[in-house]
């Protein structure tokens, strides 16, 4: 029974089912830094989160070099049925422009991997300027 309450405490906060929509409808692995782009919130706020939603069993976390990358657990099928609902109702205007940011973010990665980390917002959107010209 703690497990489930666990799970609906994380979901309930508009926050983490923000976070949860990214790696939804992306489908990969994401860093922070990515997430505070696209969130336009603090990398502590974001970390914070990204813990509640670990401890409630929706994430695993693997290191590639100076990163640490988060991905949705599929393993289990009770969080491949929580995905697949929240995926079908997570279809606000909010959500929807997280996701874009998100897009227009990755456009940054090389080789498959942040290479970018934290900058002002700014300086992120020249280089996303920059990357979309080069595409």
């Amino acid at each position: 029974m703690d497990n489930i309450v666990e799970i609906f405490k994380a979901l309930a906060d508009e926050t983490r089912l923000r976070i949860l929509n990214l790696f939804i409808k992306s489908g990969r692995d994401l860093c922070v830094c990515e997430l505070t782009d696209s969130l336009k919130l603090p990398q502590y706020h974001i970390s914070k989160h990204l813990n509640i939603l670990r401890s409630a069993g929706f994430f695993i976390q693997e290191r590639k070099g100076t990163w640490i990358y988060y991905n949705l657990d599929t393993s289990d099928s009770s969080n491949q049925k929580l995905f697949g609902f929240l995926e079908d109702y997570l279809t606000d205007d909010r959500f929807e422009e997280d996701f874009e940011l998100l897009k227009q973010r990755l456009l940054l990665r090389e080789e498959g991997k942040c290479v970018v980390g934290f900058i002002p917002e700014k300086d992120l959107l020249k280089k996303i300027q920059m990357k979309t010209k080069e595409v």
